[in-house]
């Protein structure tokens, strides 16, 4: 990260992505995760969306339904330590739910929420921004927003869930993106691959890319959507270490 302060080489990052969270099948690799997060002390723990799982026929009160899943799911990460904090955003399962609900389920257990936001992380004086994005899919991101206040010469992550927003994110000053969504296809066939990727997530769906000057990572996230099955595309956590090219 060109603009990353000599401070912060070393820096670490997890990752966890797309929960889904339901009481019987996600819930075992959501904890699992948390005791493997945990054991791996990052600086930073970052959660890139969807905790829970928007109805397929959606009306008022199914939305309500689901957002209440952000409850268990949060009492479940709350555990998550790092020094810098748990940060997130909101998934477009989350935004096309109860955003509110699930924010607020975020917030009453420790998690810090960006919306259109930015954060500094800081050390020794030093520091980088943290910024975070409201859906995209849902029509509500403002990237400007986001990046408001910030000097193009200070380093930014952003977490942005949808992937294939990375390409707008690359005419800005912004180093890194890490976002989720695909789920790297939950199932993925030898030589074919994906069976389905959604929208936003298929130019990108997995792993690390280069956009000009931006990194970009995928996160194959953690749960599942509607059919509990992952085959070929397991559950991910993410382990990023930030490297500065300023001479200390």
């Amino acid at each position: 990260m060109p603009r990353l302060p000599q401070e912060f080489d070393g820096f670490t990052i997890i990752q966890l992505s797309d929960f889904h969270f339901d009481p019987y099948f996600s819930i075992i690799p959501i904890r699992k995760s948390v005791q493997i997060t945990n054991a791996l002390k990052p600086d930073l723990i970052v959660l890139t969306g969807d905790f829970v799982s928007a109805p397929a026929i959606e009306s008022a009160l199914r939305n309500k339904r689901a957002a209440l899943q952000a409850d268990p799911c949060s009492e479940v990460l709350k555990d998550l330590r790092a020094q810098h904090g748990v940060w997130a955003v909101l998934g477009n399962h989350d935004a096309f739910s109860d955003p509110v609900h699930v924010t607020e389920a975020l917030k009453a257990g420790g998690i810090n929420v960006l919306s259109n936001s930015a954060a500094p992380i800081e050390r020794n004086s030093h520091r980088f921004w943290l910024a975070g994005l409201a859906d995209v899919l849902a029509r509500h991101a403002d990237l400007d927003a986001a990046l408001k206040g910030i000097s193009p010469e200070e380093s930014v992550v952003l977490l942005a869930h949808e992937p294939d927003f990375a390409d707008h994110t690359a005419k800005y000053p912004v180093d890194l993106q890490l976002s989720g969504h695909s789920h790297g296809g939950q199932i993925r066939l030898p030589l074919l691959g994906p069976v389905y990727l959604p929208t936003l997530g298929r130019k990108y769906p997995r792993g690390l890319r280069t956009i000009d000057r931006l990194s970009l990572y995928t996160n194959v996230g953690i749960g599942t959507l509607y059919v509990p099955v992952r085959w070929n595309c397991a559950p991910e956590i993410t382990l990023i270490t930030l490297r500065s090219l300023k001479p200390a």
